[in-house]
């Protein structure tokens, strides 16, 4: 039966348009931002698990910016030990000099002079962003940020790497007289930054000068010894950090990521669809047209 109130084929044909150019809207709206799970209604549960990772990666930027910053700090420190050690060699040299007869030790004080005010500027300019490692107050606990840490509670933490300065892990403290470069030599009883030797000194008191010296030198390469190890930890930490990040990065993607070649073939197969509604819909509607014939004379 053909009615001209109600055309079944028509209201059929419509809903299979509506429902194609839902489709067609939705997979135009993946290719467009590259997105299957874009918003929370297109899968809950996915993109709450995407947004809180995506949070944690923001945190872990942060924490390699941080490790970057402190392995800046630490960088500084070991540069200026290295740098006192090789003036410490060369207050070595200028008194393993001073120890020849006929030498005039007064000139070379004036050039140990020179090198023991190089030694107290490296360590007082060994400062990055404030923080000082080889001149401070002995006790001094600094620290850098290692880790951001997500448990199974989901409850968050972040880790940190200290370094406790003692009085073998500063050049010279915040008062100049501790530390290994400004605290009294067991064998001398003078300090590497503040001993002074003259045409009186005997060969005797330079031998304990050179005592001192090379117990310095032992414990400042002990000190850069400590610093190597931490700038190597940092490195290792910021390189897990990078990778942690990259593959949060991949299984966020998995989870929300359109799959393009999907969705390229999702689109021209719907692009026909709708073209192929269209046109049922076209017919459907011409039958009532058909109708009109019936009452022609």
């Amino acid at each position: 039966m053909t009615s001209i109130l109600t055309n079944n084929s028509a209201m059929a044909a419509l809903q299979t348009l509506r429902s194609v150019n839902s489709n067609l809207s939705t997979t135009q709206n993946h290719v467009s931002s590259g997105l299957r799970v874009g918003k929370a209604a297109d899968n809950a549960a996915y993109w709450s698990i995407a947004t809180t990772m995506r949070s944690d990666n923001g945190a872990l930027s942060a924490v390699s910016d941080a490790l970057g910053m402190g392995a800046a700090k630490v960088d500084t420190a070991y540069t200026a030990v290295q740098s006192a050690i090789d003036v410490v060699s060369e207050i070595k040299a200028k008194l393993v000099a001073a120890t020849e007869e006929g030498v005039d030790k007064l000139k070379i004080q004036d050039e140990i002079t020179q090198l023991q005010d190089q030694l107290e500027s490296i360590a007082a300019s060994a400062s990055f962003n404030g923080q000082n490692w080889v001149q401070n107050t002995i006790g001094t606990t600094m620290s850098v940020v290692s880790s951001f840490v997500r448990d199974a509670s989901g409850g968050i933490s972040v880790k940190t790497t200290e370094y406790t300065s003692t009085a073998t892990d500063l050049l010279l403290d915040d008062t100049g007289t501790g530390g290994i470069l400004g605290a009294t030599g067991a064998a001398s009883s003078e300090s590497i930054v503040s001993f002074t030797i003259d045409n009186t000194t005997s060969k005797a008191d330079i031998d304990k000068l050179l005592t001192d010296v090379e117990t310095a030198l032992k414990s400042m390469t002990s000190l850069g010894s400590k610093l190597g190890s931490i700038s190597t930890r940092i490195d290792i930490q910021s390189n897990f950090v990078s990778s942690l990040s990259d593959s949060i990065d991949s299984g966020v993607g998995r989870l929300v990521d359109a799959n393009m070649e999907e969705e390229s073939s999702k689109l021209t197969a719907l692009q026909t669809q709708q073209q192929l509604a269209i046109q049922s819909l076209s017919i459907a509607n011409s039958s009532s047209q058909n109708i009109l014939t019936l009452f022609r004379g």
